[in-house]
């Protein structure tokens, strides 16, 4: 199974928070997620879009099960998410969407590396600080 290390759930965790304090459209399933398309599908295509989103929701299913009522459509959206939200614990709801993100990432890290990983993270939230991007040094 793939654990995320607790430097990345912390920084999935940050950036949940700072997105949920922006103005959110409330048709959005995964607003971390809308904010970071435009960024992935230039790296990998909606193919790959769809591959990395799909992926980490079963790696994060694994840990946190309600996720698998979860799914990415063909466009690589998440789905299924806020009628799972509604009823449930917002805490457990979080920790749920923070296991998921940190999935996300943690395949961006082994996937592009460490320091392209933060500075995607970078170019969709520019202000976010430097060492609240860090996800480790290249290997």
């Amino acid at each position: 199974m793939n654990r995320t290390t607790p430097r990345i759930r912390g920084i999935a965790r940050h950036l949940i928070l700072v997105e949920g304090k922006r103005e959110q459209d409330a048709s959005s399933e995964y607003p971390v997620t809308d904010r970071m398309r435009p960024q992935l599908m230039r790296l990998m295509g909606n193919g790959g879009v769809r591959a990395l989103l799909s992926r980490a929701l079963v790696l994060a299913t694994l840990e946190t099960p309600w996720l698998s009522n979860a799914s990415v459509n063909s466009d690589g959206d998440l789905e299924g998410l806020q009628g799972i939200g509604a009823e449930m614990d917002p805490e457990v709801f979080l920790e749920g969407r923070v296991i998921l993100l940190a999935q996300l990432l943690g395949l961006l890290v082994t996937f592009i590396g460490p320091t392209l990983t933060s500075g995607l993270v970078h170019e969709i939230w520019p202000h976010i600080a430097p060492e609240d991007r860090d996800f480790g040094r290249e290997q």
